[in-house]
């Protein structure tokens, strides 16, 4: 019997970006929900929230970055958006990713000591401390406030609200295809490691895992290579031009209106404090 010991890491690699790209997917009913974000126009969220993300990183002021932080959380909360589920999966990430960034700025940044670590010569000092600290709620502020605007609106509002602020039509069908097609690959290739793991009697050696990994990996290149071109013919052989459309039809109300304005003074007093 095969257990889960005897995966080789390609594998569980596999499974794991699958799990959340399945994550995704079910984030997307979040959409349907109501609640404050999804009562928005998709153009009047994307330039409310692209401005809060601007103030997040160009504010000189820690407490403003973590009240952004906080103002994202009520915003999830108001929407439906499950912390347990969506923010701290994204929290986690984020923190990983800025904590290794950031912990070198405890030791290297100079300033006033506030711990020294013990058994080694290591100083925290205090403007390390906030370095790393800007680093982190950066992170975790710019990050939440995109999360919100993905799993509050319908993937396909989003790129044609990009559309509608003129973004080239270039970039919205190439980040269209590459969104939808990584869940087919990230299946297909699921679909060939379950089908060799079905079909072994014992665990392979390590030398013989590699070479079937790099086995399969020249076999789902082949296969998106033939597949995009059948995709590309077919969309074609149907009208297409270069540019996708959705018969869901943009109408701002005074509502949208008014979050804008929200959106923007919230953006301006969070930029402005501490310059």
């Amino acid at each position: 019997m095969i257990t889960a010991r005897s995966r080789g890491a390609f594998e569980r690699l596999v499974d794991g970006v699958l799990a959340g790209m399945e994550h995704a997917q079910q984030a997307e009913y979040a959409t349907e929900r109501p609640g404050i974000l999804q009562a928005l126009d998709p153009r009047i969220k994307i330039l409310g929230l692209l401005a809060l993300v601007i103030a997040a990183v160009g504010t000189p002021a820690l407490p403003v970055i973590y009240g952004l932080l906080a103002l994202g959380v009520i915003l999830a909360a108001a929407s439906g958006v499950s912390f347990s589920g969506t923010l701290r999966a994204v929290w986690l990430g984020v923190l990983l990713f800025t904590g290794l960034l950031a912990l070198p700025a405890l030791f290297l940044v100079p300033g006033a000591p506030l711990w020294h670590v013990p058994a080694t010569h290591w100083i925290i000092s205090r403007q390390g401390l906030q370095s790393a600290a800007f680093t982190v709620g950066r992170g975790l502020a710019s990050v939440s406030l995109t999360t919100l605007l993905i799993t509050t609106t319908p993937w396909p509002h989003i790129l044609k609200a990009f559309r509608c602020l003129g973004v080239p039509a270039v970039f919205v069908a190439v980040l269209n295809m590459c969104y939808r097609y990584l869940f087919l690959l990230l299946a297909s290739a699921q679909e060939m490691f379950m089908a060799r793991r079905s079909r072994l009697l014992a665990p392979s050696s390590r030398a013989k895992t590699r070479r079937m990994a790099v086995s399969h990996l020249a076999v789902l290149l082949e296969r998106s290579l033939f597949l995009s071109e059948e995709v590309h013919l077919a969309m074609i052989a149907r009208g297409y031009q270069g540019q996708d459309t959705t018969l869901h039809e943009f109408a701002l109300a005074p509502r949208d209106w008014v979050a804008l304005a929200g959106f923007v003074l919230v953006a301006a007093v969070a930029f402005g404090y501490g310059h």
